[in-house]
């Protein structure tokens, strides 16, 4: 029996991350938006990515999903290093975004907006209504919609900011996702709506996937990260687990400290 959980632990640390950036740099014309950052993401944790206005969290995303190609640095996915990274190696890779507006319709249903683009279809072209329902039923459930008045049929304007979040989310786990980055899930939304798009990101992880999660109410981020990346300036500060942070107002004072340079 200790074989058995020695051999579990060490293929577990043997597992290679989802995606690591070792030393990524981004430049615009004189603006150095990413500077030497490295991190990585490992299989089944929510990362939390802080940093003030004008950190870089937006370019890091972008060139997390290849929508910018870094100048240096490398890209590493499960151990392999990518050449000519690009949106669709990052698909290929299993990476989706949810952005802020979540990028939905609401006057349509949850399965058209699961689907959108990507339709199961006949032979003949004829979409697999059925099979679509039957399936956007299925991932909405695993990951934590338990109100019997919302079904795979249910008008995506009827929802909660919350649950308009969770169904951005279960667009990422029918694309197949293994990382899933989400760009300010909770903004505007109250302690309740901040919950459900809590037990989503909780129930996403409990199946192996990962969450990349940035958020400016740290608060919000302690709560449901594993570990947290400080990005300031372009450059990575901090990676810190939760055992090394004791509270909210502990990760917030060394950002404060970041900030400024000087310690409290």
């Amino acid at each position: 029996m200790a074989l058995a959980r020695y051999r579990a632990s060490d293929i577990l640390k043997n597992m290679e991350p989802i995606i690591e950036l070792k030393n990524v740099s981004k430049r615009f014309g004189g603006i150095t938006a990413l500077d030497s950052a490295s991190l990585h993401v490992d299989e089944g944790e929510v990362v939390g990515l802080i940093g003030d206005n004008g950190a870089g969290k937006s370019t890091l995303i972008k060139t997390l999903v290849g929508v910018h190609p870094p100048d240096s640095g490398d890209i590493i996915i499960r151990g392999e290093k990518v050449q000519n990274w690009n949106t669709k190696k990052a698909r290929q890779a299993k990476i989706e975004t949810v952005f802020q507006d979540r990028a939905l319709t609401p006057q349509q249903s949850i399965v058209w907006n699961i689907f959108m683009g990507k339709e199961l279809r006949h032979s003949f072209g004829f979409i697999r209504v059925k099979e679509q329902v039957e399936e956007a039923n299925r991932i909405i459930r695993e990951i934590g919609f338990t109100s019997k008045l919302i079904d795979a049929n249910s008008p995506v304007g009827n929802l909660s900011g919350g649950e308009r979040q969770g169904v951005a989310i279960a667009r990422a786990i029918y694309n197949d996702a293994e990382l899933i980055i989400l760009d300010e899930p909770t903004t505007a939304l109250s302690l309740i709506e901040t919950q459900k798009v809590f037990d989503f990101v909780n129930n996403v992880k409990a199946k192996g996937r990962s969450v990349l999660f940035i958020g400016h109410n740290i608060f919000h981020v302690y709560d449901i990260s594993d570990r947290f990346i400080i990005l300031d300036r372009g450059k990575v500060i901090h990676k810190l687990s939760k055992e090394d942070v004791g509270s909210p107002e502990e990760l917030i004072k060394i950002m404060k400290e970041t900030v400024t340079g000087k310690k409290e």
